[in-house]
């Protein structure tokens, strides 16, 4: 199975990622059929929610190092942060953000390809590793 063998290669950030789901084996199972895997919010991560090239330029300031997990869907022309869950009051002034509330589903591909057009902008390491909302606030800039 083809999800077997990518799974190796990037085994730390996608057991990550599946673990923060409700039902570990339903993500791995969704990947394995190379579907997007429904990842509820709120346990680990809340989805900050924005235009794609607000978060392309977004994460150029913030920079790879200082940036937690960010997924990308070139066809709707969104992206998602991943954001601590205490981040929304951080946030709530941001306009160009909409913080998903808790126990919404978040459509993640792995992490080391892309599925359904969804890839990461800056993929999940494994570690938890999240972005700073005020960082994140910051890297918008005034008037976003």
């Amino acid at each position: 199975m083809a999800y077997a063998m990518r799974f190796e290669l990037h085994g730390a950030a996608d057991a990550w990622l599946a673990d923060c789901s409700a039902d570990p084996d339903r993500v791995r199972h969704a990947w394995g059929t190379e579907a997007l895997a429904p990842i509820t919010g709120g346990k680990r991560w809340l989805a900050a929610e924005m235009n794609l090239v607000t978060a392309m330029k977004a994460l150029t300031r913030v920079g790879q190092d200082r940036a937690g997990p960010v997924l990308a869907d070139p066809a709707t022309e969104q992206a998602w942060w991943l954001v601590p869950p205490d981040a929304a009051d951080e946030l709530a002034d941001v306009t160009s953000v909409r913080v998903q509330p808790a126990g919404t589903p978040l459509h993640c591909p792995p992490t080391g390809w892309q599925a359904h057009g969804r890839f990461w902008l800056s993929r999940p390491d494994g570690s938890g590793r999240l972005t700073d909302p005020v960082v994140l606030a910051a890297a918008l800039g005034p008037g976003h």
